[in-house]
This record gives structure tokens, C-alpha cells and sequence, in this order.
């Protein structure tokens, strides 16, 4: 007997929903109606939360104050955008990135239930803005509130940082990076406080002379005290929006 389990069927507006309630996202979410739907998110039975994730009820988002408006224009209610993926995985029992939806949002689920102050984000929601303009710069909010702006270099024209916003996936304390220079010769260079992005590019210290403007491979590079500043708060599922 072949036995089907529909998760791929998941709403992507009820996970959004639920990490809102957790304190995953940079915004808060609040049921409205009287119906049976809307009665239901009270309910702490984990079945009628399992009922809630194909059938979301109705709600509204309202957005935390002081982020910038490129990390609103990246977000739209109900649809595949890159603020949710990965920000489940700090939820206790949520499986890592890459392990299959429907273990994350039962986790979910069963942590919302659960309704206990352990469930919750304690570490805040961090957003990171990366600027190839003159001079090059990072910025960084937590909790709505600028964090750290900082000198940066990024890729040079045969190697530019790829604009765009990216999830933190990969993160290192120290790490020998290794590659291929644009001459073809190889490079191993030793690296600390690393957040991957977006394939091999990564906010990372690399000792320069100066900042400001291109110099890497594709990464963003930063000074040390400043990329010590920097690692807490890109954690995994942390935006990078590079502009510019």
C-alpha cells in the first residue's frame, strides 16, 4: 500500500503566520473574524493547527518599525519570497536547512501550541544591507534598530558581488577560504567570522589596507572589530541584500 502525505501542500501564508508568532520575522501577526477558523488558532490542540497549515485563517501583518523599505519590498503575503525560507530553524525541534518542509512546520506548530516563553525568538531579527556605492558600506538593523555601519570592500568587475537579497546559510568562526584568483593561480586564505550568502560569497573579515571600495572575489570584507560586531546578528536565515 502506497501511503501519500500531502506537506508540499503547506501554505506558505500560514508559515508566515506562525513564524510572526514566534517572533521570526520582523513583523506581528494577529488573527481577525469570529469564525470556527479564527477560533481555532487559540487552540492549543496540535491537530487543529495541522488542519490550519492547508487552510490559513485570516489575519494581518503589521511590520516592526525602523527597517528600511528594501526589506519591506521584499516581502508579499502568501507567496514564495526569501524573508521566510530558513527562519524556522532556530525554533526548537525545527530540522536544518535543506531537511524537508513539513518536519519545520510541524515543529512549528507544536511551538506555538506549546505557547511557552522558551519557543520564542530570544535572539531578535537582524537585517543587513550591503552597498556597492562610494564608498562601499554594510549596515545592519536588529530589532528595528541600526546596529553597525561599516567601510566594506566587495567584488571587482571580472568578480562582482551579485546583487540581490540572500538568507544566511553557512556560517564559520575561522575557515581557510580557498579559490581560484583571476590569473588562475590558487589562494588559501585564513578567515574568521563568516556568514555565507549567496553560493561562495560570504561577509567575512579579510585584512586590506583601506575599505570602501572593490577589492574582493565576490565577497563583502570587512574589518576586524567590525566583523566581530557583525557575526552575532547574521545568523542563519538573516537577509543580505546586496544593492547598488
Amino acid at each position: 500500500m502506497r501511503v501519500r502525505f500531502p506537506y508540499w501542500g503547506y501554505s506558505q501564508l500560514r508559515l508566515a503566520e506562525v513564524l510572526s508568532q514566534l517572533g521570526y520575522l520582523p513583523m506581528t501577526w494577529q488573527a481577525t473574524g469570529e469564525g470556527p477558523m479564527s477560533r481555532s488558532v487559540a487552540n492549543g490542540n496540535v491537530a487543529s493547527q495541522e488542519k490550519l497549515a492547508y487552510s490559513p485563517p485570516p489575519g494581518k501583518f503589521s511590520w516592526n518599525a525602523g527597517y528600511p523599505a528594501s526589506l519591506r519590498a521584499s516581502w508579499l503575503p502568501g507567496h514564495q519570497n526569501v524573508v521566510v525560507p530558513g527562519r524556522g530553524d532556530g525554533v526548537p525541534g525545527a530540522t536544518s536547512p535543506g531537511r524537508q518542509r513539513h518536519c519545520q512546520q510541524e515543529a512549528l506548530e507544536q511551538a506555538v501550541c506549546r505557547r511557552a516563553s522558551s519557543q520564542r525568538n530570544a535572539a531578535g531579527y537582524s537585517y543587513a544591507i550591503a552597498s556597492k556605492g562610494s564608498p562601499e558600506t554594510l549596515t545592519i538593523w536588529h530589532d528595528g534598530h541600526k546596529v553597525l555601519r561599516t567601510l566594506i570592500n566587495t567584488g571587482i568587475s571580472i568578480d562582482p558581488t551579485a546583487s540581490g537579497t540572500y538568507p544566511v546559510y553557512l556560517r564559520y568562526r575561522f575557515q581557510i577560504m580557498q579559490g581560484t584568483n583571476p590569473d588562475g593561480s590558487h589562494y588559501a586564505d585564513p578567515v574568521s567570522y563568516v556568514s555565507y550568502f549567496d553560493g561562495g560569497e560570504a561577509v567575512h573579515y579579510f585584512p586590506r589596507g583601506s575599505y570602501g571600495y572593490p577589492q574582493s572575489l565576490g565577497c563583502v570584507e570587512l574589518p576586524m572589530n567590525e566583523a566581530k560586531r557583525a557575526w552575532p546578528y547574521l545568523t542563519y536565515g538573516s537577509l543580505v541584500t546586496v544593492t547598488g
